[in-house]
């Protein structure tokens, strides 16, 4: 079963896209600020993040950067998700060290397929 790590503080927002998800097949495991994220990377091993930009404690880019800074972590891919739209996010997202980049709200069947691509590699 893929593991995701869902990192996200808007309790709305996770709960509606943990549900989707796992009713496709996938384990869903939770995170509610950038620095529980970073922490639950390290812990729960998971096959992908999806990393909301705009978080608590550390923000989204931060805990990217420390993510991909760990060696033990760096390898594991990571969708930015966030509901900001502004020209330039998607490269800053991928300077930051995300795989991919979604926007809010989210289109499921789009990040089930960048969510395959990427576990594929």
């Amino acid at each position: 079963m893929v593991r995701i790590l869902l990192v996200e503080d808007n309790e709305m927002n996770r709960d509606m896209l943990s549900r989707r998800l796992e009713r496709r097949g996938f384990e869903v495991v939770i995170a509610v600020d950038g620095q529980a994220g970073v922490d639950a990377v390290a812990e729960c091993a998971p096959d992908i993040v999806l990393m909301d930009m705009s978080l608590p404690v550390i923000d989204g880019w931060e805990a990217t950067r420390r993510i991909r800074g760990n060696p033990a972590t760096a390898g594991i891919p990571i969708i930015a998700l966030t509901a900001h739209a502004m020209a330039g996010d998607r490269e800053k997202a991928i300077e930051a060290g995300c795989d991919d980049y979604d926007t809010k709200p989210i289109e499921l069947a789009g990040l089930l397929d960048k969510i395959a691509r990427l576990i594929e590699g």
